[in-house]
């Protein structure tokens, strides 16, 4: 079955498995998904991921991480969707909660924080906001 926005469902599974307080779940691999998993772990927001491989379809399993009972992950936004892509110049890199939270950026050097990318100057799609 085809997804119109595999990100958006990523990112509503690990909204759903936060709200009911559950320490892993799982969904169909893809590599922005893992690219996605792993700057999420770089951040502290997961504690790990890792890829199940197996036919017809891989799985990403991601490991949440919570401190005296509350997650990590308080917010979680997509951005830019398929039907209105949002993208930035380095100049108007966005700030998530006054740099509290992290944008998630698609640049032409990969996917990256928004810190990152002002490191590295540069500007790209905005995938989300996590907080």
């Amino acid at each position: 079955m085809s997804m119109s926005d595999p990100i958006a469902d990523m990112l509503t599974r690990i909204r759903n498995a936060v709200m009911i307080k559950r320490d892993q779940l799982s969904m169909p691999a893809s590599g922005l998904k893992a690219e996605i998993a792993a700057l999420l772990r770089h951040e502290g927001y997961i504690s790990g991921f890792k890829i199940i491989r197996k036919k017809p379809q891989d799985t990403l399993m991601i490991q949440l991480k919570y401190r005296d009972g509350a997650s990590a992950i308080r917010g979680i936004k997509r951005i830019s969707k398929p039907g209105l892509r949002v993208y930035t110049d380095v100049k108007d890199v966005p700030k998530v909660l006054n740099g509290i939270g992290a944008a998630f950026i698609s640049t032409n050097k990969g996917l990256m924080t928004d810190v990152e990318a002002r490191e590295n100057n540069v500007g790209g799609e905005v995938l989300c906001y996590v907080w």
